[in-house]
């Protein structure tokens, strides 16, 4: 099944390259289906490169998916146009008064700040908050993450003496987990973070379980035991390139930055690196899909608790 999407929104055609199935609005309106509502909560500054990753992982399941965007209103966007958000994105104001079948959280470029400290904190804790009550699966991805078990649970993040980026190999820790059904032994998944969660901090907190953490990236899955919360932090909607535009962006910027672990060939970034975790992410999200949202959610959404 396809994933639906706006009209004229730039991730279409890159898709349809890519032989992802995409259906625009104009061709929706004749299925006589009940597609999967997922909202998305785009922090990032490249909204439209999140908008195409995010797309490409939902539209490559047997689902219909309808995809929708909000942005914080709190935040003025720099690196998106106007026209851009005018025409593809709405506020919470816009869809508070609706349910969504799943709500995407994304990371978010502040995590050295204080969580109070962010421009836009407490309208994301009111999304969070109302999250509880009208969504069936929130997924949290990063900062996005963070910020959901602190303001969920109270667990801190602690900044990292340098910034985590590289491809890490993580296992599972809870191996029944149907979050992870058919994934390998060892999977791939970029990291890009200054600041870290502990373990020690959510395994005092019965109503969570780690699922799935690296040697050299700690935790990377945890989820509430039904699944309506889920936090990743980790970026496995990340493009091959995702990465190198980073580091190269920190270079410019006069950071001087470490070479992403296990990501460029010989560590060499004249070399073009390859995408080792494309698999996993297409599993992570198609799971998700199907057995915590499509497979709970009730099918008359306003039954949504």
């Amino acid at each position: 099944m396809p994933i639906k999407i706006p009209n004229g929104l730039p991730a279409v055609d890159i898709l349809a390259e890519e032989n992802i199935f995409v259906m625009t609005d104009t061709r929706a309106i004749t299925q006589d289906i009940r597609p999967l509502k997922i909202l998305l909560l785009n922090l990032m500054p490249k909204k439209i490169e999140t908008e195409t990753q995010l797309s490409r992982l939902l539209g490559n399941s047997p689902l219909q998916v309808e995809f929708e965007f909000i942005h914080t209103k709190s935040h003025t966007s720099k690196n998106t146009s106007q026209e851009h958000l005018f025409e593809f994105y709405k506020t919470f104001e816009d869809v508070k008064h609706r349910k969504f079948d799943g709500l995407i959280i994304t990371g978010a470029p502040v995590e050295k700040m204080e969580f109070e400290e962010v421009e836009y904190w407490d309208e994301l804790c009111e999304i969070m908050e109302w999250s509880k009550t009208h969504v069936t699966s929130t997924f949290h991805i990063c900062w996005g993450a963070q910020a959901g078990l602190y303001y969920h649970y109270g667990i801190k993040k602690y900044p990292l003496k340098e910034k985590l980026s590289g491809v890490y190999k993580h296992t599972a820790d809870y191996k029944r987990s149907i979050l992870l059904r058919g994934f390998d032994d060892e999977f791939w998944v970029p990291q890009s973070r200054n600041t870290t969660v502990k373990r020690e901090d959510i395994e005092k907190v019965p109503e969570l379980k780690i699922i799935a953490s690296s040697e050299d990236a700690g935790v990377y899955i945890v989820t509430t035991e039904n699944g309506k919360q889920i936090f990743v932090t980790g970026h496995s909607e990340y493009d091959a390139e995702t990465l190198k535009n980073e580091y190269l962006r920190d270079l410019a910027a006069g950071i001087n930055p470490n070479i992403p672990e296990n990501y460029f060939p010989d560590d060499d970034p004249e070399k073009e690196p390859p995408a080792k975790w494309r698999s996993h992410a297409t599993l992570l999200y198609a799971n998700w899909l199907n057995y915590f949202v499509y497979q709970t959610t009730p099918y008359d959404i306003e039954e949504i608790e």
